[in-house]
């Protein structure tokens, strides 16, 4: 196996907002090749409940922005003020306010992506266990990302969010999405514009890493 160019794959899949190809349509065959590839990825109990909405279709693309968008706005309104004002040279705050800019984007754009995927999971998470709420979302969210790398591979990006959950029961009556069946995330997929992505900078692992105590860094 190559390592570097899986390593390559792995530490530049970004969330990508901005630099998605609005214009350039999305084939429906490289979502179903990536999707297979997705599937590969492990479910509890081997049961494979998953399902994967794609929504090309501009009308419902149109009614799913439109929740998304009064979800954005409603998120963006408790962001405001719960941080207040901020220094503009605290380079944290720079980088949450890229994320910002960025994110709004996204909302302001979302019925023009290409295509919208909507990882959905049989059951409902909200009635389980905390052992059946993981089992659940285990058996999706993996299979979720590895599809994000998939399409990474093949020159696509895509964007990973969750906010049009605040209206999960209303895209659902949209889409026809069974009641008993969790959405986890909306996808926006499309070709990516530039070349390439860089790592992204992390607090390194190891100082956020416990062996055998929780707070110890080092074998006792």
């Amino acid at each position: 196996m190559d390592i570097a160019t899986v390593d390559h794959l792995l530490t530049t899949t970004r969330t990508v907002r901005k630099r998605l190809d609005l214009e350039r349509p999305v084939e429906l065959d490289v979502i179903h090749e990536c999707l297979d590839i997705a599937i590969q990825a492990p479910t509890g109990s081997n049961i494979q409940g998953y399902r994967f909405m794609v929504v090309t279709d501009d009308e419902k693309k149109a009614g799913i922005a439109d929740y998304y968008g009064k979800a954005w706005q409603g998120y963006y309104s408790q962001v405001k003020q719960s941080t207040g004002p901020s220094n503009p040279d605290d380079p944290r705050a720079q980088r949450a306010q890229q994320t910002v800019s960025s994110a709004a984007y996204l909302a302001e754009n979302l019925q023009r992506v290409p295509v919208l995927v909507i990882p959905c999971i049989e059951g409902r998470a909200e009635k389980g266990s905390v052992v059946e709420q993981a089992s659940l979302y285990g058996s999706i969210i993996p299979a979720a990302w590895s599809f994000m790398l998939a399409l990474r591979s093949r020159g696509l990006g895509a964007s990973w969010t969750t906010l049009h959950l605040a209206f999960e029961h209303q895209v659902g009556e949209l889409l026809g999405i069974p009641t008993n069946f969790t959405q986890v995330a909306l996808l926006p997929v499309a070709y990516y514009t530039g070349d390439d992505f860089r790592p992204a900078k992390r607090i390194p692992a190891r100082t956020r890493t416990f062996i055998n105590t929780w707070g110890s860094v080092d074998p006792e």
